[in-house]
């Protein structure tokens, strides 16, 4: 069963439920999982040029609209311009790209994946060097891909309010989307208010906390950073014991019932599976306060990107210590 949808941008629906594919380098692996989620009823797959699995999640929509399971428009895809290219002589080139590294004429959303450019590299070994960064000239080349109908509609992802505002003020077209960490020890009240109230709908990135990300800082050859888990949370699993739910499920719930967009990463069926079963049950308003009361703020942050040391000093870097 596929999950239900929220209005973006006033014109097409997101579905509440996507499927995460950071981390998902291995492509036989990738593409085993996206053909199961896409058997669960998702509908909605997050990439990113970042991630270098673009021409995977292409390669198997083709086969499913090829194959007359499903149509381009009962689809949802995500994708993002890296750093390297926050340039405006860049954006289109880079769309374009990914556009046909996906396969398609179209994505649902694009989003600029975060705030600070970089300067170009050959290759992926080259170290990473922050450049100055005009958000405002981006976004106008932002809204021409729309214009073009190379995306529907467009967003930002790890930006602040403070970046929010400055692209609000000058926006034609304005973001449709806010891609965030969030979970239930990162809950970011303020700027998930803060875009709710100015329409832009709001979507989780990690919201288990990213169980696996300590071999991602292995692969980088750098120390995990160490964070609590979610899945072994007490009240996470209390509370799953009331309701027959595994701790995943609460925590992707209690996303749903704040109107957070998730985008779980799996990669086995059973846990697809749970992580799209979530509709039919509500945590009461006693659960609500006791998963309220996890939050810790930025401590609990997976995703920081501090290790990119150069980041933390650019005037650019979103997030606050």
């Amino acid at each position: 069963m596929a999950a239900p949808t929220v209005s973006l941008a006033e014109k097409f629906q997101i579905p509440v439920v996507g499927l995460g594919t950071w981390q998902c380098d291995n492509e036989e692996e990738l593409e085993n999982s996206l053909n199961a989620a896409l058997e669960c009823g998702y509908r909605h797959i997050d990439t990113a040029f970042l991630y270098r699995n673009e021409h995977v999640v292409g390669r198997v929509i083709k086969q499913w609209i090829s194959n007359g399971k499903l149509t381009r428009e009962q689809l949802f895809v995500t994708t993002k311009l890296p750093s390297e290219a926050l340039q405006p002589d860049l954006v289109e080139s880079y769309l374009k790209k990914q556009l046909e590294s996906l396969q398609l004429a179209y994505v649902d959303l694009y989003l600029i994946h975060f705030p600070i450019g970089m300067k170009p590299r050959k290759t992926p070994t080259e170290p990473l060097e922050p450049i100055p960064t005009d958000h405002v000239a981006v976004w106008k080349k932002f809204e021409e891909q729309v214009d073009q109908g190379r995306t529907r509609t467009i967003g930002i992802s790890n930006f602040n309010i403070k970046q929010i505002e400055r692209i609000l003020k000058i926006a034609r077209i304005k973001p449709a989307s806010l891609q965030v960490e969030n979970h239930v020890f990162l809950q970011q009240n303020d700027l998930v208010k803060y875009a709710q109230d100015n329409g832009i709908v709001v979507v989780g990135y990690s919201p288990l906390g990213s169980p696996g990300i300590a071999k991602f800082f292995q692969k980088l050859n750098i120390e995990p950073k160490k964070v609590p888990s979610i899945l072994d949370n007490e009240t996470v699993k209390r509370i799953g014991q009331k309701y027959g739910k595994s701790p995943a499920q609460i925590a992707l719930k209690f996303l749903l019932q704040r109107g957070i967009v998730v985008i779980p990463k799996s990669v086995t069926e059973t846990r697809l599976k749970q992580n799209i079963d979530l509709f039919d049950f509500l945590l009461d308003e006693n659960d609500l306060v006791d998963l309220r009361a996890l939050d810790v703020g930025e401590e609990a942050r997976v995703c920081d990107f501090s290790f990119i040391s150069s980041f933390k000093t650019h005037p650019e870097w979103p997030f606050t210590e």
